[in-house]
C-alpha cells in the first residue's frame, strides 16, 4: 500500500502532470501537422492550397517545392545553432532592457537570415507581387478620393476591382504602403525591410505587457520561442505582420493602462492603447476577434472602467475613416461576398477547418501544441504548485492560462467562422505569439529541444519550399 500511494503521488507532481500534458499536446501536435500534409498529397483531394495547380504543393501552407541553398543559410544555422546553446539562459538571466535590445536583433537576424536563403528576393519579392500592396500603391494619386471609393471597388464585378490582398483588408492597410511610396521608401526591397524591422518588435510588445501584468518571469520563459520561432518565415515581408505588430502594441499599451497608479495615467494610456486598436481594426477585417483578449487584460487588471475610454478611442479612428467616406460596417457584407466569389468557395470545409491548425503549427512551431496541452491539463488548485515549478508565482501562472486561453478562444472563433480557409501561416499572425505565452508553462528540459524543433521545421521549410510570404 505504501509503495502504491508512494507511486501516486509521484505521479501527481506538478513535473509530471506537466510532462504528461505536454506530451499530450505535442503527439495530437504532430499528427495535425502530418496529417494536414499527407492526407491531400496521398488521397489526391483538392484542397486548393493555390489558385492553380502545379503538382508541387505542400499543404496545408501556401508553398511548393523548390529546394534552395543561399547566402541566408549559413546565418540561419549559425543563430539556431547559438539559441540551442544560450537561448534559454539569455532570457532568463539577462536584465531586462538589455533583454529588450537583445530580443530585438536577434528576432530580426532571424528573419533576415530565413528570407536571404533566397537572396535579395527573398525581402522583396512578397510586396513586389501584384497581388500585394506597393504596385497599386504606386498608383494612388489621391488618398481621400482612394478612402471615399474604396468600397465599390472589392467585388469582382467592379472593372477596377483591388486585387485580392488590398481587398482583403480594410484601407488602413492599403494606407501603410501608400504612404511609404510618397516618402520615398516605395520600392519592394526598402518595404520589405521596413516591415520585417517593425515584424522585429512584436515580441517586445509582449515582453511590454506581461511584465506590466506581473508576470516577467513567464514571458522570460517563453521568449526564446517568440523570437526564434518558425512564424519568422511567414513575418519577415508579410504585410499580415504590421497586424500583428500593431494587434500586439495596442494590447501591451492596455496592460500598461491597466496597471498605473493614478487614474489620470491610466486614461492616457488607454486612449492610447484605443487608438491603436482601433487602427489595427482598419487593417483587418478579422482582428476584432482579439476583443477576447482585450476583455481578459481588463479583467485581470481589474480595470473595467477603462473599457469605455478604449472603445470610444478606437471608435474615433473607424469615425475618421467614416467622414472620409469607408464605413466599416457596409463594407464587410461586401468583403464577404468578394471571398465566398473566390476561391475560398472551392476550399473545401471539411479539410481545412483542421487543415487549418496543421497551417498554424507549422507558423507557431510545435511547442505552441505542447504548451497548449500543458495549459489544457493544469487545474487552478495547482497553480501555486506550478509556479513554484516554473520559479515564479501564482498571479504570473494565471496571467499566462488567462491570456493563452483567451487566444485559444480567438483562434477556435476564427476557425469556425470559415472565413480564414488556408493561408492561416500568415492570417494568423497576429494570434501566434500570445499562443506562445503557453510554453512558459513547460518543464524546464522540454523547452531547448522544443525550440529546436520549431528551428528545424523553418529551416526545413524555408530550404525545401517556396512560401509565398
Amino acid at each position: 500500500m505504501s509503495t502504491t500511494r508512494r507511486a501516486d503521488e509521484t505521479s501527481t507532481t506538478p513535473e509530471a502532470a506537466s510532462a504528461r500534458g505536454a506530451a499530450l499536446g505535442l503527439g495530437v501536435t504532430l499528427v495535425i501537422m502530418a496529417a494536414s500534409t499527407a492526407v491531400p498529397l496521398l488521397t489526391g483531394w483538392q484542397v486548393w492550397t493555390h489558385s492553380t495547380i502545379e503538382g508541387r504543393e505542400f499543404p496545408p501552407l501556401h508553398s511548393r517545392w523548390s529546394p534552395n541553398v543561399g547566402p541566408g543559410t549559413i546565418p540561419a544555422v549559425v543563430i539556431a545553432l547559438a539559441a540551442l546553446v544560450g537561448a534559454r539562459r539569455v532570457a532568463e538571466r539577462l536584465s531586462w532592457r538589455p533583454l529588450l535590445a537583445v530580443a530585438f536583433v536577434v528576432g530580426l537576424a532571424w528573419m533576415l537570415s530565413l528570407a536571404y536563403v533566397d537572396g535579395s528576393s527573398g525581402i522583396s519579392r512578397v510586396l513586389g507581387n501584384p497581388y500585394e500592396y506597393l504596385i497599386t500603391a504606386r498608383e494612388i494619386d489621391d488618398i481621400p478620393a482612394m478612402i471615399d471609393g474604396f468600397t465599390e471597388r472589392i467585388p469582382y464585378a467592379h472593372p477596377q476591382n483591388w486585387v485580392v490582398h488590398i481587398a482583403g483588408h480594410p484601407p488602413g492597410m492599403f494606407l501603410y504602403f501608400v504612404w511609404l511610396d510618397r516618402l520615398g521608401l516605395g520600392d519592394d526591397w526598402t518595404a520589405g525591410i521596413i516591415v520585417t524591422v517593425a515584424a522585429a518588435t512584436t515580441p517586445l510588445a509582449l515582453m511590454v505587457a506581461m511584465r506590466a501584468l506581473g508576470a516577467e518571469a513567464m514571458v522570460r520563459r517563453a521568449l526564446p520561442f517568440l523570437v526564434l520561432g518558425p512564424a519568422a518565415l511567414f513575418a519577415a515581408v508579410s504585410a499580415d505582420a504590421l497586424i500583428a505588430v500593431t494587434a500586439s502594441w495596442g494590447l501591451a499599451l492596455m496592460a500598461i493602462a491597466g496597471t498605473r497608479a493614478s487614474r489620470g495615467a491610466m486614461a492616457a494610456w488607454a486612449v492610447a492603447a484605443g487608438l491603436t486598436l482601433g487602427w489595427t481594426v482598419m487593417t483587418s477585417w478579422g482582428i476584432g476577434l482579439i476583443g477576447i483578449l482585450a476583455l481578459t487584460i481588463l479583467w485581470l487588471t481589474r480595470s473595467w472602467w477603462l473599457f469605455p475610454v478604449i472603445a470610444a478611442s478606437a471608435l474615433v479612428v473607424v469615425l475618421v475613416f467614416s467622414f472620409y467616406g469607408f464605413h466599416w460596417w457596409e463594407a464587410f457584407p461586401v468583403l464577404q461576398e468578394r471571398y465566398w466569389d473566390g476561391l475560398a468557395a472551392d476550399r473545401p470545409a471539411a479539410y481545412w477547418m483542421w487543415g487549418n491548425l496543421g497551417a498554424l503549427a507549422y507558423a507557431a512551431g510545435p511547442a505552441v501544441g505542447a504548451g497548449l496541452g500543458r495549459l489544457a491539463t493544469m487545474r487552478p488548485s495547482r497553480f501555486d504548485e506550478v509556479a513554484a515549478d516554473t520559479g515564479t508565482d501564482r498571479r504570473a501562472v494565471a496571467v499566462t492560462v488567462a491570456l493563452s486561453l483567451a487566444m485559444t478562444a480567438v483562434v477556435l472563433a476564427a476557425d469556425l467562422s470559415r472565413m480564414s480557409k488556408a493561408e492561416v501561416e500568415r492570417i494568423w499572425l497576429p494570434f501566434v505569439p500570445w499562443l506562445l505565452l503557453a510554453t512558459a508553462l513547460l518543464p524546464a528540459r522540454w523547452r531547448t529541444p522544443l525550440l529546436g524543433l520549431g528551428m528545424v521545421v523553418a529551416l526545413v521549410v524555408q530550404h525545401l519550399f517556396y512560401t509565398s510570404w
